[in-house]
């Protein structure tokens, strides 16, 4: 048997943050993985300034990516393009992007440097409880199960939450979920300085999905490049991801002088808070396994950040069990719900291809897509008062009211 403070299961970006903070606010932490690192995690590998910023916060940002930084990005599709530099704000306007095999070893390694003790190939497999509250988990690590208490588990444990599933975690279909594809591959042009996203995706077909297709360059040789759709149980997304990677990849072969497409994997992608079940007594899911995932991108790593210090400033207030899904309503609620309500728009199939010259061509690209970029990129805070945030508060706001029965980080199923 093992005791500590703090236990967390999952060491991803968003639990080994966790870890890092709990250990440097004084508790004993153990931080658990089922994988050994440097293990690989399929992503999109962008880190936009407000990942960036939360970086700065744990002191790992000079030690991103070689020094490689991005300054926005560049959106291309019917017949247009527009670049949308990272505005000025709060969150700054550096950047980056970072392999995931990289990325991970890198938060694990501060975690362990902060005072976190790390297991390895160890994996959460069964839990004791009394009502809302986990006395014990049992770890299976090298064969050997050993019970651990703790007064406190973050779970961080991803997008399937297998260990969230086991205290009640339920995912809701019925809301817009994502479904992505990626892949790594070679190219002179890994140092471009734009993140470049295509929102006019196709498939061989010639049929508008949607979704978009993204190139990530890594500074290193290689960039991401990815394609993603959006789906719902009642419109699901009738795409092979792999095979629309690869189409898409085709596409762009010559003009990025493209290598094959290698390590290519794939996922599916709950949204925008779209779970119940979140929370108990000494308990909290944090991060992708939260669904803090951005319906318009894709982008959790940011939101895993976030809520890893969110939850870690909550421990030894009182009971997380309300505390916590309410915090992160409060926090996210309103834009992830009006996210979501744009994202669901963009699963009729007549609406993107009707929307999309709009959006990209001519002036009017020029003026809305730099504010959808800002949206995409999680850029507004709650002191910027400028038009575009007043009216994505407002509107946020609007969605709530009406929306107001939409699982959001639901206390119960």
């Amino acid at each position: 048997m093992t005791d500590c403070d703090v236990l967390v299961v999952g060491a991803g970006p968003a639990g080994s943050a966790a870890a890092a903070h709990a250990a440097e606010a004084g508790h004993e932490v153990l931080l658990i993985d089922s994988a050994s690192f440097p293990r690989d995690k399929t992503c999109g590998d962008g880190l936009t300034p407000r990942a960036y910023h939360q970086l700065r916060r744990l002191g790992v940002a000079d030690e991103i990516a070689g020094g490689y930084v991005n300054h926005g990005l560049k959106l291309h599709g019917f017949g247009g393009s527009v670049t949308a530099p990272w505005p000025e704000g709060h969150y700054g306007t550096v950047g980056s992007a970072m392999p995931r095999t990289l990325f991970d070893a890198l938060l694990v390694r501060t975690a362990v440097a902060r005072g976190a003790t790390l297991w390895e190939d160890a994996t959460a497999v069964s839990v004791e409880r009394t009502a809302d509250r986990v006395d014990a988990v049992t770890v299976r690590r090298g064969g050997v199960d050993t019970r651990v208490q703790a007064r406190w588990i973050i779970v961080a444990d991803g997008v399937r939450s297998t260990f969230g599933r086991l205290l009640g975690r339920q995912w809701h279909r019925g809301e817009v979920y994502g479904i992505a594809a990626r892949s790594y591959c070679t190219t002179p042009h890994s140092r471009e300085p734009w993140i470049h996203s295509h929102v006019e995706l196709r498939d061989e077909d010639g049929a508008v999905q949607p979704g978009y297709g993204w190139i990530f360059p890594l500074g290193d040789g290689r960039v991401n490049l990815g394609a993603g759709a959006l789906s719902t149980d009642a419109r699901p997304a009738k795409v092979n991801t792999k095979k629309l990677l690869s189409h898409y990849a085709a596409q762009r072969r010559e003009e990025w002088e493209l290598g094959p497409e290698t390590d290519v994997a794939s996922a599916l992608l709950p949204l925008g808070g779209a779970v119940s079940n979140v929370a108990g007594e000494n308990w909290a899911l944090i991060g992708d396994a939260a669904a803090c995932v951005n319906p318009l991108n894709g982008e959790g790593i940011d939101y895993g950040l976030e809520t890893a210090e969110l939850v870690v400033d909550l421990l030894g207030t009182g009971p997380l069990t309300h505390a916590w899904p309410e915090l992160l309503r409060d926090t996210y609620g309103e834009a992830f719900l009006l996210a979501r309500t744009a994202a669901r728009l963009l699963t009729y199939p007549r609406f993107l291809p009707l929307v999309g010259p709009l959006g990209l061509r001519g002036p009017v690209g020029a003026r809305l897509m730099p504010a959808a970029a800002r949206l995409m990129g999680n850029l507004i805070v709650d002191e910027d008062r400028d038009l575009i945030a007043r009216a994505w508060r407002a509107a946020g706001g609007a969605v709530s009211r009406v929306r107001r029965d939409s699982p959001l980080w639901s206390a119960t199923a």
